[in-house]
């Protein structure tokens, strides 16, 4: 197996330039969409507005079906809306093509599935690596490396996903997501495989990583626990917002 040089983590890597309007770094307005075609099509989500501030921890909460992954892809521009405004880090996405929504992506947002997505055929590091590679970055291996120490992981680097453990595989995915230094953090159901000391385990990282890095955290979950711990909560009902945090109609 490849071997890697030990990280400096005590240097933090200058953050990208974003254009975060001032208040908020996720403004959607009049949000629609529907997904299917002829008989099949499906309204998923119907007139919502919402505005996260910067920095702020949201969780995204309500019954199966109530739109809340769909309302996530959407605002991670992995979904495109069929009407109303999407503004992610002072960004308007409905405008943009395929190509824009991923450099967008690959720059803004970083992405933490239930599922882990890790490509089997690949290292630690190297799964870490890939969207570093991507965005050009020389140093791809060594922040991939960081990441991984920074999550525990500085003695799996070379390991495949296959040997690692699903609370291991699924702090791979976090390095992932945080290796680029997004603004945006978002997590659909990042505990659902993991059983519950592993899951608060994963957690803790998302909200320490979140703090220490000032990053906006958007999470869907059906954990009640989880959610309070986020600084407010967005109930979601039939595609559409139903309350706040504090009861309040959105």
């Amino acid at each position: 197996m490849q071997s890697h040089p030990q990280p400096d983590i005590s240097r933090t890597a200058a953050r990208p330039e974003t254009q975060t309007a001032p208040g908020q770094a996720v403004r959607l307005d009049g949000v629609e969409l529907s997904l299917g075609s002829g008989a099949a099509r499906v309204h998923i989500l119907k007139g919502v507005s919402l505005s996260i501030a910067p920095g702020e921890a949201v969780g995204l909460v309500g019954p199966s079906g109530s739109g809340k992954s769909s309302l996530l892809m959407v605002l991670a521009g992995l979904e495109r809306a069929d009407a109303g405004s999407v503004q992610v880090a002072g960004q308007e996405l409905t405008g943009l093509d395929e190509d824009a929504l991923a450099r967008f992506r690959g720059r803004h947002v970083g992405i933490v599935f239930q599922a882990f997505h890790l490509i089997p055929t690949m290292t630690a590091i190297e799964n870490v690596a890939v969207p570093l590679e991507l965005a050009g970055r020389a140093d791809a291996f060594e922040r991939a490396a960081a990441e991984l120490t920074a999550v525990g992981l500085g003695h799996r680097l070379d390991h495949y996903p296959a040997q690692l453990s699903g609370g291991e595989q699924q702090r791979v995915a976090v390095a992932r997501a945080l290796a680029p230094e997004p603004r945006i953090l978002v997590a659909d159901e990042p505990t659902g495989n993991l059983d519950e000391a592993t899951g608060r385990q994963i957690m803790d990282l998302l909200f320490e990583a979140q703090a220490r890095r000032g990053a906006t955290l958007v999470i869907v979950t059906h954990d009640a626990t989880l959610a309070k711990r986020c600084d407010r909560t967005v109930r979601l009902r039939s595609g559409a917002v139903e309350t706040d945090a504090a009861g309040i109609p959105a």
